[in-house]
């Protein structure tokens, strides 16, 4: 594999990587807004989407480097 295409690898997997934290953020999303009755809880908007997103993404290199490592050269 070159080195162009294993940079858009990387690049892919990190796209989909924040996507799909992106996804699992959003589930129930409004219950977690609307937590407390006086007013919205806007941690949810920047303390966990940020988290979220950032942690789908090392999870989602991680598995490409593990993947990357254990595939025998050629």
């Amino acid at each position: 594999m070159g080195q162009r295409t294993q940079a858009a690898a990387g690049c892919l997997t990190a796209a989909v990587g924040a996507g799909a934290g992106l996804a699992v953020w959003a589930v129930d999303v409004r219950k977690r807004l609307w937590r407390f009755e006086a007013a919205p809880d806007w941690s949810v908007l920047y303390a966990e989407l940020p988290l979220a997103v950032l942690g789908g993404v090392a999870a989602a290199l991680t598995v490409w480097a593990l993947l990357r490592r254990l595939r025998p050269r050629r």
